[in-house]
Parts: C-alpha cells; structure tokens; sequence
C-alpha cells in the first residue's frame, strides 16, 4: 500500500514542474503557501487579521484568526496534518476560506465552538475593488544562503458580512479588506543556527507595509532596510481602473512614535517623482501586534508551521492594556486612515523597527523614541 497517488489538484492543468501537485519543487523545509486577510471597520473599533498557510515538506497546515475590539484581543488557531484536499479545501479546523471567484470573491468563516458560543465567529464576503498587484520580487541571504525567497501579490477590496463575540454582534457593511497572498522559502522554527547565522547576526530590521484603499483608486508602499538604511525592498505604486499603474518613486517616511516606544502613532510618507511629489499622510487609529495570537515571530505560545498535533484547536483572548514584551521585537498592523491629495482612505500600515536603525536614530534593540 502506498499513499503516493495522484491528488485531486492534479486534474487541473497547472503544473509547473514534472511532478503531483502533492510536492512542490524544492526539498527546503521552510517551503510555504500562505495568505492573510485584513478587516478593518472606519473608526478604529475592530480590526480581523486572519490567514492560512501550507508547509507541504513539514505536513502540515494551519490557519488563525484575530480581533481586536477595544484593548481585548481574541484569538482562534488551528493546526493539523497537510491533506491531499488542503489546496482546494481551505479548512482547518473552525477555520475555512473559500475562494468564490478567483482574484474576486471570498467568504471568511470562523464557527463558534461547541462548549463556547460567546467565542470568536465570523461570517464574511470579502470582495476585491481593485486589481492585484504584484509586490517586489522578496529575496534575503544570510551569509550565503538562501533564508528567504517569495513571491508575493496585495489587493484590497470591501467586506459585508457579521462578527461575533462576548454575546456581541458588529455588523460589517462596507469595512475595508486588503489581503496578501505569498509562496516560495520562509523560515519557520526548528531550524538551527549555525556558522553562518553567528558569523552573520541580524543588528536591524526596519519593514513598512502599506496598502491603502481609497474610493477610486489603490496605493501600494512597502519599504524594507537594514540597521544601515541600506534599502533591500522599495516599491510606492498607485493602481487606477482604466489607467497604466503609477510608480511613484522612493518613499521616505517621517514616523512619530509614542514616547518610549516605537510604537507609531502617525507618519508622513513623501512619494512622486520629482515634477508632482505627493504626501501621504497616515493616521493610526488601532493596533494589533502579529507576535500575540497570529502566531508570528517571536510568539512564543506557537508561531506558523510548527506541528501542534492533529486537529489542533486554541482559543485565548490576551489583555492588550498589560505588557507584552515579545511585542516589540515583531511587526505590528496598524488600522489607520490615510489622506492622499485630497482624498481620505483607509487600510493597513504595517511596521517593524526591530534593534539598530541609523535613519531613524535607534541604537541597539533597547533603543526607543525619546
């Protein structure tokens, strides 16, 4: 008996390499397929973070979700062993994502469970406004290996549906939606360090995410440097139906932090080329750190990828008013609003400044805004 069989993915003609679409072409552990999906209403009173992801040479597959709705975060998480459906059956435990219209369409569901209906639920359709966009080509080495290689796409839409939670109910009507969707080689805990991740530690990390939604139009800014400012990704690109995609140059953002922090509560962003520079003025209204719940480096309650066991479920809620130190050593998604040459919109800003940063004036990793 054997379980090497053709799976149903394979009746389709979109194969890239002489193999099931069980595999894929590379034998690196840290192989990954994965997507996230922000909902965020207007005001800064809730904002849904929730994604799935496939490892399929660690078998498994895992999915989250959280909300947070004042200073309390509520999480859901979900792990189990990598099915030969999981490619077209976006399910995981409470959790399932159903693409309706490829590019389009998508309805976001999370069920209530059994011993506790006043947990997290959700029922959304979430559906595109805008073209997708793909992101710059990502690509990172330590020392002389590979760490890091995906490829990526961001879109942003509109979402209708409900949330509930805690004997509440948010009806969403028109909230703002932006997804990301990558694949390729990211790390994933387990591996180990080595000569080269001693001979070639990390001394800063500075990441700037941000697609913005307005009523006619999408921005797309991502930054990425090192302890340095030395620029390993740039991109700045306004989509419009109808009209050619605008690049608009090298962004350059002016952060306020929070005092003693590096927690940002608003920025400028100067983009355009020289004949029309623009500003894009950016305006946080709720925060939600990827380190607590969504399971991204450094969680240390489970991070994506790792093997929980099967039909793994967690359910927690975490009090965002109490410290969490691991917090500042990962990204954080901000809903913010955003005004750009006269028009107002909303969407994500994700930010990272982790240890020495020399544009920003950081020192070390216990340096913060004075």
């Amino acid at each position: 008996m054997t379980d090497d069989r053709p799976v149903p993915l394979d009746e389709y003609p979109v194969h890239q390499v002489p193999l099931s679409m069980k595999y894929v072409a590379t034998g690196d552990r840290n192989a990954y397929d994965r997507c996230i999906f922000h909902v965020l209403d207007h005001d800064g009173r809730a904002l849904l973070i929730l994604g799935l992801g496939v490892y399929p040479n660690l078998g498994v597959i895992d999915a989250y979700a959280t909300l947070r709705l004042g200073d309390t975060l509520h999480a859901v998480r979900a792990s189990d062993a990598l099915r030969d459906d999981s490619r077209t059956d976006l399910t995981v435990g409470p959790l399932r994502i159903l693409v309706e219209r490829p590019l389009r369409d998508f309805v976001l569901r999370c069920e209530a469970a059994p011993d506790d209906p006043d947990g997290l639920s959700y029922e959304i359709n979430w559906s595109a406004d805008f073209p997708a966009l793909w992101e710059p080509h990502h690509l990172q080495r330590r020392g002389g290996r590979l760490t890091l290689e995906g490829r990526r796409f961001v879109q942003a839409g509109h979402c209708d549906g409900w949330i509930r939670v805690g004997g509440r109910e948010l009806r969403v009507q028109g909230w703002t939606g932006t997804r990301d969707r990558s694949w390729g080689v990211r790390p994933v805990p387990g591996e180990e360090g080595g000569r080269l991740a001693e001979e070639h530690p990390t001394s800063g990390f500075h990441w700037i995410w941000c697609p913005v939604r307005f009523e006619d139009r999408f921005l797309m800014v991502i930054v990425q440097e090192d302890a340095d400012g030395h620029r390993s990704l740039n991109d700045a690109t306004l989509v419009r139906p109808g009209h050619r995609d605008r690049q608009l140059g090298w962004p350059q953002a002016e952060i306020t932090y929070r005092s003693g922090t590096r927690h940002p509560e608003r920025a400028l962003i100067h983009l355009g080329d020289p004949r029309k520079p623009m500003e894009l003025e950016v305006e946080v209204l709720t925060s939600s750190p990827l380190a607590i719940g969504a399971g991204y480096p450094p969680a240390d309650d489970w991070q994506h990828g790792t093997w929980q066991g099967r039909d793994w479920v967690d359910r927690r809620t975490y009090d965002l008013t109490e410290p969490h130190p691991l917090a500042a050593f990962g990204v954080t998604d901000h809903a913010a609003r955003f005004r750009l040459d006269g028009r107002t919109g909303h969407g994500i800003f994700e930010h990272g400044s982790i240890g020495r940063h020399d544009p920003s004036g950081f020192t070390g990793f216990d340096s913060v805004a004075p």
